[in-house]
């Protein structure tokens, strides 16, 4: 879109310079609607709209206000954009447009709920946190990615009242993965649920060379280099994945586990809920008490020896050391009241789930990706792609419309189970 389709007079007087310093003496209703149609004119120019705009502001955001905030997360479409500083396209085909404008390759978030609203689902708030306000990675993203997210369904949420004025609302069960696409949206790899900064980096480096290497070739060609690509990823993870146990004296070393649903049995939200661990902490005490159905023991031991991937994290503490950015959104989000005595003990919890979460996701979840792209016909399209990992890596199957979390053999002694249409 063109500026010449907005009136000349409301066009220039959005991008003077003056709105920085003028519109602010406004009543916050006004300075708000004078935000919005600043955003409403930059939002469809991309990444250059949002830099005019962090350029406008510049004054405002080093201690930016809510209006400033709340415009922001619509430029950006993501929400907490004033600590990334990133620009989102939610059309996958505006996304590859820019990215075959800017020869990039396309980083494609799927998550349940929207990226831009503070309640979508917990792996996707946690990049919220500790991945996109990364400095390192923020810049690394703006340099060589397009960004493009997609909501793949709303995300269940949980209001629990405590009858005296408060109320706790939280979201339950659901994960998230990062596409590497090119610039056609061909699936390269994925980077399945959440990973610490420094390793998150590392995939987001060897993804956009792997793009290069990939759009060099044409034809059969390319199925080749991808075959051998992830053969070669997926060798590497099985030879660390060795050396980490050998380093914890583990003669009898268990399996890479490839984790799906046994036979029709729909996944229980329990069970799938411990393949991301930082977002179990959040919510496993609510599914405790939702679900009365009891928890598959043995599913939950075929997952993983919980002491033995404990151990193997402690390896890699510096992968998930949170920077300064992250710091100060974590103090901004949580302690609001300026009560900020727990503050390290939080970041020092929140570090070791991401280090647990580092290690699962990459010896497990990212090596079965890595066989189906072996397996050539089950990753060239995304949407496809994207099903196989909700149903069989995830375990929230679009087939469960209750995502585990109402089940059929259990009694609740509520009134229709307690669904409520």
């Amino acid at each position: 879109m063109q500026l010449k389709s907005i009136p000349t007079a409301i066009a220039l007087s959005l991008i003077s310079i003056g709105i920085s310093h003028i519109a602010y003496t406004q009543t916050p209703t006004a300075q708000q609607a004078q935000l919005n149609q600043e955003v409403a004119v930059l939002r469809p120019q991309g990444s250059r709209g949002l830099e005019k705009f962090l350029n406008n502001h510049a004054s405002q955001l080093k201690n930016p206000s809510p209006e400033i905030r709340q415009a922001l997360d619509k430029l950006c479409q993501q929400r907490d954009c004033y600590a990334s500083k990133l620009y989102w396209y939610t059309d996958i085909e505006q996304a590859k447009a820019a990215a075959k404008a800017s020869n990039k390759p396309i980083l494609s978030l799927r998550l349940l709920g929207n990226l831009d609203q503070d309640l979508s689902c917990a792996n996707s708030r946690f990049f919220r946190v500790a991945l996109y306000p990364n400095a390192e990675i923020s810049q690394f993203l703006r340099d060589r990615y397009i960004l493009h997210w997609e909501s793949v369904r709303p995300v269940p949420k949980v209001t629990v009242d405590f009858g005296d004025g408060r109320k706790l609302e939280r979201t339950l069960t659901g994960n998230s993965i990062h596409y590497i696409l090119d610039s056609s949206g061909v699936p390269v790899d994925a980077i399945p649920g959440l990973y610490g900064p420094q390793a998150f980096l590392r995939q987001l480096v060897a993804g956009e060379q792997a793009v290069k290497e990939y759009s060099k070739s044409q034809g059969v060609a390319r199925a080749g280099f991808l075959r051998d690509y992830h053969s070669q990823q997926l060798a590497s993870i099985q030879r660390q994945w060795l050396a980490d146990l050998a380093n914890l004296g583990i003669k009898n070393p268990p399996r890479l586990v490839e984790f799906s649903p046994n036979g029709n049995e729909a996944p229980n939200a329990s069970v799938a809920g411990t393949l991301a661990v930082t977002k179990m902490r959040v919510e496993s005490p609510i599914l405790r008490n939702i679900n009365a159905a009891s928890i598959n023991q043995q599913a939950l031991q075929e997952i993983t020896d919980a002491a033995t991937w404990e151990k193997i994290a402690q390896h890699y503490t510096a992968d998930v050391k949170l920077d300064n950015n992250s710091v100060a959104l974590i103090r901004n989000k949580r302690f609001q009241d300026s009560k900020t005595d727990n503050l390290q003990r939080v970041i020092s919890n929140f570090q070791a789930a991401m280090a647990l979460d580092t290690v699962r996701n990459e010896y497990t979840l990212h090596s079965q990706i890595h066989q189906w792209f072996m397996q050539e016909n089950v990753t060239n399209n995304v949407k496809a792609l994207n099903d196989k990992v909700y149903s069989e890596l995830f375990l929230t199957p679009n087939a469960d419309p209750w995502l585990g979390l109402m089940s059929s053999e259990s009694y609740s002694a509520i009134d229709n189970d307690g669904i409520r249409k």
